[in-house]
């Protein structure tokens, strides 16, 4: 039963991520094309980037990754898996944020800022932002992941929470105390305004996680292929917009203007 649960747990994480990998690939090729160096490495800045599961599959499309964490024990694990993975010589962590982001990137800038589930937690998104758009060069991609209000009220609804799902709606700054382990939501206008604010024309908006993490474990569990058509339909809504609201993150890509 164990060793059940440890599977549908593993094709939900593949599911949720599918959608923010296949278009970051995109992002980064693009991105390779336009430098006019397609053989070469881009210079990629993973803000946040903890243990590195994403760091780790960037660098084995060769390109060099640096990870700004705050945490020593994520970039103990951020080393380890990068050994593991065979890219330690593509994969460097260094200790730090937002705040200390030019500093650990340096006078040459970057191609790409990979900025995911940190704006939920920092006390300025803003600020982390503007530090991104500080370190990119012209024309540079930013990569912005970050947990949506309104799926937050529809999934307490669902699980039979309509009280904390009404305080939800209420509160205009998605943020209601301890209530939500995530300390802040957005709506996709205010993820909007906040890039338009800080220097960024968006390119692209997505939908994450539109359908899975409303799900019984028993649907993918038992229906033969679940998986690869949940797959197939989380990508296919991903850009759709009556059903963007209801995705419990929004993958936003933009460039430096």
């Amino acid at each position: 039963m164990v060793e059940g649960q440890r599977g549908v747990e593993r094709q939900r994480s593949a599911i949720r991520s599918a959608v923010v990998w296949d278009a970051l690939q995109a992002v980064l090729q693009a991105r390779r094309v336009a430098t006019g160096s397609t053989g070469e490495p881009l210079r990629v800045v993973d803000l946040g980037g903890g243990t590195g599961g994403l760091a780790v599959r960037v660098a084995h499309l060769g390109h060099r990754v640096l990870v700004v964490d705050p945490s020593p024990d994520a970039l103990a694990s951020l080393e380890s898996r990068a050994a593991e993975g065979g890219v330690t010589a593509l994969v460097r962590g260094v200790l730090g944020d937002a705040a200390t982001l030019g500093a650990a990137v340096g006078e040459q800038g970057c191609d790409v800022v990979i900025c995911h589930g940190v704006l939920e937690i920092v006390d300025a998104p803003g600020e982390a932002l503007r530090a991104a758009a500080d370190v990119l060069v012209p024309g540079g991609s930013l990569s912005v992941l970050a947990a949506q209000r309104s799926a937050a009220v529809l999934g307490r609804a669902l699980a039979g929470h309509f009280r904390d799902a009404r305080a939800a709606l209420a509160d205009p700054d998605g943020t209601w105390g301890s209530t939500d382990p995530t300390p802040r939501r957005f709506s996709r206008d205010q993820l909007e305004m906040l890039l338009d604010d800080t220097g960024f024309d968006l390119t692209e908006t997505r939908g994450v996680r539109v359908f899975v993490d409303h799900l019984g474990g028993a649907v993918v569990e038992t229906e033969p292929a679940a998986d690869a058509a949940l797959r197939a339909l989380e990508a296919e809504v991903a850009t759709h917009p009556d059903f963007m609201a209801i995705a419990t993150q929004l993958h936003l890509l933009a460039t430096r203007r």
